[in-house]
């Protein structure tokens, strides 16, 4: 199993869990969407969160109230591409293991 692929499933998961959390509080006056920042791993290996910051756009404002800066589209996008990057890790993860399995039962 690759650790950058391990690593990769890790930070992606912290993007999906930002991006459901912007999408479950989209309805909250004052929310202010959440975002996620991501880096190279350790020699240039694997990916990192390098930060999650919180969005500085203002929201609209309603009858004097200013609402959530939530963009749903854009997060829905997100979220889909952050799906297929994770599913692209797990895929090569398996087959990874796989083929260790292979050359285990060649060598037994």
């Amino acid at each position: 199993m690759s650790d950058a692929n391990v690593s990769a499933l890790s930070a992606l998961s912290t993007v999906q869990e930002v991006s459901a959390n912007n999408i479950a509080n989209m309805n909250t006056d004052g929310f202010r969407a959440g975002a996620v920042s991501l880096e190279s791993g350790p020699g240039g290996q694997g990916v990192e969160v390098a930060s999650i910051t919180e969005s500085t756009a203002p929201g609209a404002f309603i009858n004097g109230v200013e609402t959530s800066n939530t963009d749903v589209g854009r997060e829905m996008v997100d979220m889909i591409v952050t799906s297929r990057a994770f599913e692209a890790n797990t895929t090569f993860i398996r087959a990874s293991e796989e083929m260790t399995g292979h050359l285990l039962d060649m060598i037994a």
